[in-house]
């Protein structure tokens, strides 16, 4: 906090106070006050033209100030510390206050007890949470400003002779709900107040608005008739015919857009009224001087019907253009609003395309409720309004801290969250735990997911390689056995070539049957496959056949697999 050596009341602390948005100002800014509204202290920031101080309020400053004086020492000795009076800032923040600690940690706020005051001491027993929301708001923007941790807020008022009339007094702590709404409000003040500075520079100081009153309204003639002799009737009806086509025709308002307008249909509907009754009067006055006149009877009803209906169409009028001026200030309260929020939408786009930001337009139907002026209608409509702001900032800047979060920790995972518009309203600290809970998950479930597929490739791949290790053995042991085979055939030829010729003691081999299937022979040969041609084409015809097998002799198998290996090599 920066501190000022400024006197209240001084020529500099006012202007201190023109540069800063102070706290006794801030009930009225949020429009809790029930001295100042909301535009009138647009008005007094904009101009720095604030209203002149009578003597009655001056004086119940100076009783205010003389309390608070007096009430100090006490005070003090609450505290436990010495107090001294400060103005001090924190940014555009600013506040006066009545009393703070050196070490700046305890706020002392006094107020001159009224009726309000005591009957909160007596009701809640000095509870501040149940406080008058006024006084809350000067308290926490003073915390604000100070950084202290609690304030206390003391109400008394003393006698004459400065002894102790009565004394209130209990301890405030900051309510951060509160301080958001206030910081917020402040904000929205601030813009609120340059587009009044803007609007003032381009059209001049627009004037104030005064209470409505009533124009001065046209009296029609007083009705008579009198009757003297035996049928001389007087009367003036047709000068009141004249005055009241004129009063009709050119002076009864017929559009009326001011507040001074409506009052002052309603006094013209009260003339008229009043002349209807005068009307009939006449008439039960000259029923009574004589039995019939029907010339005087039926001008007198024809005045009577056009005074009627004249009246009742002026009180139609009025009931349906105050209902047609509120329902305007209504619609233009709403669209500003809904404007507003579009240009929110607009920065929430910039972070996510789909999200919308939902916020709920001020009740300003409810806000205006019973209201009867034009000028109390704009100003409830303008404090709803800026309220309405505050809470539709407050959403959006919520929701641009999600989103940011979000971008950054979801940027690999947006499938996840489909249903982030409903995600988005939790509150910030529940947000991100359900969106890193989600991401966790669904990383785990990827994990068991890769780790099972990793499993089911390693699996294949062992499959694959026993197969391929069993092919190569068991090619590795048909080579054996074609070498073998080949080398037992050659040194078969290579006996009988050696062996000497004796025909006549060669003893006969044993004839054995065979047995090898062609079948047989193409499963030990896989995955080679040769047909019965293909043995006969290397010189190993059949040696017999067993319905449609072809049977081949055991022993001949080792000559087959070196006659086609043979064959193989001459074909390279």
């Amino acid at each position: 906090m920066k501190t000022h050596d400024l006197a209240q009341g001084s020529p500099e602390w006012l202007a201190f106070r023109r540069e800063h948005f102070n706290a006794s100002d801030a009930s009225a800014m949020l429009g809790e006050s029930q001295y100042k509204t909301r535009g009138e202290l647009l008005r007094e920031y904009a101009t720095g033209i604030a209203p002149e101080i009578d003597e009655s309020v001056q004086r119940r400053f100076d009783d205010g100030h003389r309390a608070e004086a007096l009430a100090r020492p006490l005070a003090e000795s609450i505290i436990g510390q010495e107090l001294y009076p400060v103005v001090g800032s924190n940014g555009k923040l600013a506040a006066s206050f009545d009393g703070l600690t050196m070490l700046e940690d305890v706020v002392f706020e006094h107020k001159l007890c009224n009726n309000d005051l005591r009957a909160w001491a007596r009701a809640y027993n000095c509870n501040t949470q149940n406080l008058a929301l006024n006084y809350r708001i000067q308290l926490e923007q003073q915390l604000i400003v100070s950084g202290a941790g609690r304030a206390l807020f003391m109400a008394s008022r003393w006698n004459d002779d400065e002894t102790l009339s009565e004394e209130y007094h209990g301890w405030y702590e900051s309510y951060p709900a509160l301080r958001e709404r206030i910081i917020a409000g402040w904000l929205q003040f601030e813009k609120d107040l340059a587009e009044l500075k803007d609007d003032i520079t381009a059209n001049g100081i627009a004037p104030e608005t005064p209470p409505a009153v009533a124009g001065t309204v046209q009296a029609l003639p007083a009705v008579y008739v009198q009757i003297s002799g035996h049928i001389d009737v007087r009367e003036n009806f047709k000068a009141f015919a004249v005055a009241l086509h004129d009063f009709l025709d050119h002076r009864l308002i017929r559009e009326p857009k001011t507040d001074e307008d409506f009052a002052s249909l309603e006094q013209q509907i009260k003339t008229l009224k009043k002349s209807e009754e005068a009307l009939n009067a006449a008439e039960s006055q000259m029923l009574a001087q004589i039995a019939s006149v029907d010339d005087v009877k039926r001008q007198k009803d024809m005045l009577a019907k056009l005074l009627r209906d004249n009246r009742l169409m002026a009180e139609k009028l009025l009931s349906s253009e105050k209902e047609r001026r509120r329902a305007e200030k209504v619609l233009s309260a709403r669209q500003d609003f809904e404007s507003h929020v579009t240009a929110l939408q607009g920065e929430i786009a910039e972070l996510s395309a789909d999200l919308r930001l939902n916020v709920p337009a001020p009740d300003f139907v409810g806000t205006i409720k019973g209201l009867k002026t034009l000028a109390s209608i704009e100003e409830k409509l303008g404090a709803a309004l800026a309220n309405g702001k505050i809470a539709a900032d407050k959403s959006a800047a919520e929701l641009r801290v999600k989103l940011m979060w979000f971008n950054v920790k979801t940027c690999e995972y947006p499938m996840l969250f489909a249903d982030l518009q409903t995600l988005s309203v939790k509150p910030l600290d529940d947000f991100k735990l359900t969106v890193t809970a989600r991401i966790e998950a669904h990383k785990k479930a990827e994990a068991e997911r890769l780790e099972a597929e990793r499993e089911r490739i390693r699996a294949e791949e062992a499959a694959r390689l026993e197969r391929e290790a069993e092919t190569h053995r068991t090619e590795e042991a048909r080579q054996h056995a074609v070498a073998a085979a080949a080398a037992e055939d050659d040194a078969r030829r290579a006996r009988e070539a050696e062996a000497p010729s004796h025909q006549g003691n060669v003893v006969p081999p044993v004839a054995v049957a065979p047995t090898l299937r062609l079948g047989q022979i193409n499963e030990r040969l896989a995955p080679i496959s040769i047909s019965a041609d293909g043995l006969s084409s290397l010189g190993f015809p059949p040696a017999a056949t067993d319905k449609n097998a072809k049977l081949y002799h055991e022993r001949d198998f080792p000559r087959i697999c070196a006659a086609l290996l043979r064959h193989i090599q001459n074909l390279s």
